[in-house]
């Protein structure tokens, strides 16, 4: 569970590369919007912006307001400008989620977006938390045989292959020690990430099974599964539930050098990807790749078959030899085309995980991924 996202504009901004262009304002902009319950910053933004997640660059921080950098249902966003340049401020609402501003607290603050939970836990988040949030905890990618040492199921009390939700599974390299952790999480091998430049193995993808409680200590030990996604399968195997605090700071920006990659997976395999999709790319920490950086997506180039030449009256003799030879018109490459964006909320070595927030057209396994 999420017990923080924070987002530090100010300081990130003075220490951190910003994108090339200006920011340009959406030319269907409101003067003024109402946050409402399940708004985002990113979204919100795109109501001002036609690049959403560059908000930090004029979303400007208050430090002589108590606390201003938490942004609630009912408050209103305002878009002004200062010495020509556009800045996003915000009016303190009622809190009531679709009241005007001028609330209680009704004066205009130069902001800082910061959302997590404090007195008020129904600040907004930067994204859509919920698409994501089994993915911030979980380890997700294995080395080859990382998992072998783990505790596994053996068998269940029916002797069922194929388990579920409530089943009584019995777990081989289980032993009880001091102050042994009773919960657990079940995780089964996937499918091998692969860099799509070269074919190397990057790792495992660690497929989440489910969770269960210790009744029983033992060779082997009772466990009862407390929740699924997928059939409890014998050769499952068992991690004690992560009770680290998740402290994830979502704030979009640039990479700080130029990065190139593709997208080598998408969670739970569709083969087109839309809006929230999780997707997996080839390139991590190692390539310079930090948890909240902005990438694009572009669609790569078609191939094409150049006959034009071959239908022209000149050409005849051309045609006709080719015709013979069974050839056909020069091969051409199409551009790539920008189809989408993406935003990594969580890295490894070699590989990143990231959240598909805007697509102009269905994204593709490969599609290549790079700065915007």
């Amino acid at each position: 569970m999420l017990n923080k996202i924070s987002l530090s504009i100010v300081l990130l901004i003075a220490s951190t590369p910003t994108f090339a262009d200006e920011v340009q304002i959406n030319p269907d902009s409101p003067d003024k919007y109402v946050v409402v319950k399940g708004d985002t910053l990113w979204g919100i933004s795109g109501k001002f912006l036609t690049q959403p997640w560059r908000w930090p660059e004029i979303w400007k921080g208050n430090p002589q307001i108590a606390d201003p950098n938490l942004i609630y249902p009912g408050d209103v966003v305002s878009l002004t400008y200062v010495d020509g340049s556009p800045v996003l401020s915000v009016s303190r609402g009622d809190g009531s989620g679709g009241g005007a501003a001028g609330g209680t607290q009704g004066r205009n603050v130069r902001m800082s977006p910061e959302v997590r939970t404090g007195p008020r836990d129904d600040a907004i988040p930067s994204i859509p938390v919920e698409a994501i949030r089994e993915f911030l905890s979980r380890p997700l990618v294995m080395n080859e045989g990382e998992m072998e040492s783990w505790p596994y199921i053996v068998s269940s009390y029916d002797q069922h292959l194929v388990n579920g939700t409530g089943s009584r599974v019995y777990v081989k390299g289980l032993a009880a020690g001091t102050g042994s952790d009773r919960h657990y999480t079940l995780y089964r091998k996937g499918p091998v990430y692969r860099s799509n430049s070269d074919g190397r193995i990057l790792g495992y993808e660690a497929l989440y099974v489910g969770d269960a409680i210790v009744e029983k200590f033992g060779d082997p030990a009772t466990l009862t599964v407390t929740h699924s996604d997928r059939e409890v399968l014998e050769g499952d195997r068992l991690v004690p539930q992560s009770k680290a605090e998740i402290d994830s700071d979502f704030i979009p920006r640039a990479p700080s050098t130029n990065v190139e990659g593709s997208i080598i997976s998408v969670i739970d395999g569709m083969s087109q990807i839309g809006q929230y999709q999780v997707v997996v790319l080839d390139m991590g920490a190692k390539n310079g790749i930090e948890v909240g950086n902005v990438l694009g997506v572009y669609q790569s180039g078609k191939v094409v078959t150049d006959d034009a030449a071959l239908r022209q009256g000149e050409q005849s003799a051309l045609k006709e030899w080719l015709a013979l030879n069974k050839h056909h018109g020069e091969e051409v490459t199409l551009p790539e085309e920008y189809s989408g964006v993406i935003m990594v909320f969580r890295t490894f070595p070699e590989i990143s995980y990231a959240l598909v927030m805007q697509v102009t057209s269905a994204l593709k396994l490969s599609d290549a991924v790079r700065n915007l």
